[in-house]
């Protein structure tokens, strides 16, 4: 299997998946407490700039934009985050 389409699955059924997850955990809390804290916001507005970032990569990966090396590279940043982790929403942690 390519780098490029390595990080394709990674970031599809992955990392987006997991931002995903979060971003609705996030939602739920705010709806529970009727208002979002400062710092539920700035989340929520991270994780949404981070999955952006995600959904151009794969943009480049379909317009054939990105090499192998840089695929490469990228996969082990990611996979590096993740083991960072002890949970599963990619090295973002609910600050309290």
């Amino acid at each position: 299997m390519s780098q490029m389409k390595k990080l394709e699955e990674l970031i599809s059924n992955g990392v987006i998946p997991d931002i995903n997850d979060r971003l609705d955990e996030i939602f739920e809390e705010i709806a529970g407490n009727k208002e979002a804290s400062e710092e539920a916001k700035e989340e929520i507005e991270e994780l949404r700039e981070f999955k952006a970032d995600l959904e151009d990569v794969l943009t480049d990966i379909k317009e054939d934009e990105m090499d192998e090396e840089e695929a490469k590279e990228l996969i082990e940043d990611i996979e590096m985050a993740q083991r960072g982790s002890d949970d599963e929403d990619f090295g973002f942690v609910e600050e309290e």
